[in-house]
């Protein structure tokens, strides 16, 4: 059985979810206690709930503590993987691409294709938006043999979520390949994309990509946002992503959700100086590729070696997790990090 204290480390639910995913994967049991306990509200929320239900759904498992603030939870995995068709809700505007994430390790070991129609937040502080996984993670995934895509069909925003998306994935043949990026050359296009839903009357998708094109020139970086005046969301809401290619095959994404009190053109400076940043630090990922990549690579057959823009918490806690439960070993010197995956192979 994998035993995990999950207020160890970040403590966030992204250890619930990696964890479960991975006994998921291993057809061994899981035992988590503390989950979130140092949260504001510690314990299961709606969207960590339901990525607990939909692994169980989607190997035929059990599991137990699978309530809304359960600080415990034990999982009993199934012996298959299934595939097909398969829609979740998390009821809330709980993080869908955090859910996505969480399946797409089953979905490439599975013993079909798979496609995962997903509804909740898609855009929001604290998770992925669907942008970066869509222009950042899933292209990075694809040199590793990865074959998925990701499709928006409706924004969702906080509070009401009701955001949807879907994941389709092609099974690997094999294992994953491991993930060489070490050298981030320069930049050879930065292109982004500006969203609003039901704020056309205020400008804010055009605000948005003027400011970033503004604050972008004096840099000598060419850039090309595509703007986006939705009406489909639920509520009224403003995402904005830029995402930078580089010669040497890295692209580097920020991004940021739009709030109350959040002017169009401060949304602009936050995504614009963290992409900047990352650049000047002369890695290969950014702030949270270097984290999102971790899984996968311990996954692999082989060392995955990239640079990373600096340390943070969710990178500490999800290298920690996966040598405790897949035994993957990692160093980092400098700002190379090297992981040695396992080569995971499906089973049956």
């Amino acid at each position: 059985m994998i035993e995990i204290d999950g207020s160890l480390h970040s403590g966030s639910g992204t250890l619930l979810r990696h964890a479960v995913a991975l006994a998921t994967l291993l057809r061994t049991p899981l035992r988590m206690t503390r989950i979130r306990a140092r949260r504001e509200k510690p314990g299961l929320r709606p969207q960590h709930l339901e990525a607990l239900r939909a692994c169980s759904r989607l190997s035929g498992g059990k599991a137990g503590g699978d309530e809304v603030g359960s600080g415990e939870i034990f999982f009993e995995p199934g012996k298959r993987l299934n595939h097909g068709d398969f829609e979740f809700s998390i009821g809330t505007a709980g993080s869908a691409t955090m859910l996505a994430f969480t399946l797409l390790p089953l979905a490439l070991f599975a013993g079909g294709p798979s496609r995962l129609s997903l509804v909740g937040g898609l855009f929001q502080d604290f998770a992925p938006s669907l942008f970066h996984m869509q222009e950042v993670l899933i292209p990075i995934l694809r040199r590793m043999g990865v074959e998925a895509k990701i499709s928006l069909h409706r924004p969702g925003y906080v509070p009401r979520g009701q955001g949807k998306m879907e994941l389709e994935v092609i099974p690997l043949k094999g294992v994953l390949k491991p993930l060489r990026m070490t050298t981030p050359g320069p930049v050879r296009e930065i292109r982004g994309i500006s969203l609003a839903s039901h704020l056309a009357d205020r400008g804010v998708a055009k605000r948005m990509a003027e400011e970033c094109l503004r604050l972008l020139a004096p840099e000598g970086h060419r850039c090309r946002v595509e703007t986006v005046d939705d009406e489909t969301a639920p509520q009224k809401g403003a995402a904005l992503a830029l995402w930078a290619e580089t010669e040497t095959g890295c692209i580097i994404g920020a991004d940021r959700a739009g709030a109350p009190g959040r002017r169009s053109e401060a949304i602009a400076r936050f995504v614009v100086s963290s992409l900047l940043e990352d650049l000047a630090a002369g890695a290969t990922t950014d702030r949270h590729l270097a984290d999102q990549l971790i899984l996968f690579a311990a996954l692999a057959e082989g060392t995955t070696e990239y640079r990373v823009p600096r340390m943070t918490e969710h990178l500490q806690s999800n290298l920690w997790l996966v040598d405790e439960v897949l035994g993957a070993k990692s160093e980092i010197r400098g700002s190379l990090l090297r992981i040695h995956g396992i080569g995971f192979l499906r089973a049956g």
